[in-house]
């Protein structure tokens, strides 16, 4: 009996440690490819060479220009992929949690594909 009030304590705390990682990872490659480029402006700097307007564009590009476009679908199949899901499984108390639960998914790739519907497709 008290592993098993271990196990329910431990499960959230899990999911929430986990999600902490994942956007702590997110963030340090961010954060490392950024300096990287910080580095490239430098050593570019001290060869004498000179930084044309179209030079800082192109490092500064770090994100695909159809970004919103990418995660939109993404997002979207992901919603779908628990939804589907729900439907095989088939078992009547778990339809409705995992539609719902796709549905989050769903809901932001919609967003993100009104993002770059609105954007002019070229951001």
């Amino acid at each position: 009996m008290p592993n098993e009030e271990l196990l329910e304590m431990l499960i959230p705390i899990t999911l929430f440690v986990v999600t902490f990682l994942v956007v702590w990872v997110v963030v340090l490659f961010r954060y490392r490819a950024k300096r990287e480029i910080q580095a490239t402006y430098r050593a570019a700097i001290e060869q004498g060479q000179e930084l044309t307007p179209e030079l800082l564009e192109r490092l500064g590009e770090t994100q695909p220009k159809n970004r919103d476009l990418r995660r939109g679908v993404i997002s979207l199949c992901i919603g779908l992929a628990f939804v589907i899901f729900a439907l095989v499984l088939g078992e009547q108390d778990a339809v409705r949690p995992m539609i719902a639960v796709g549905m989050f998914p769903m809901l932001l790739g919609a967003a993100y594909l009104g993002l770059w519907t609105f954007s002019g497709k070229d951001s």
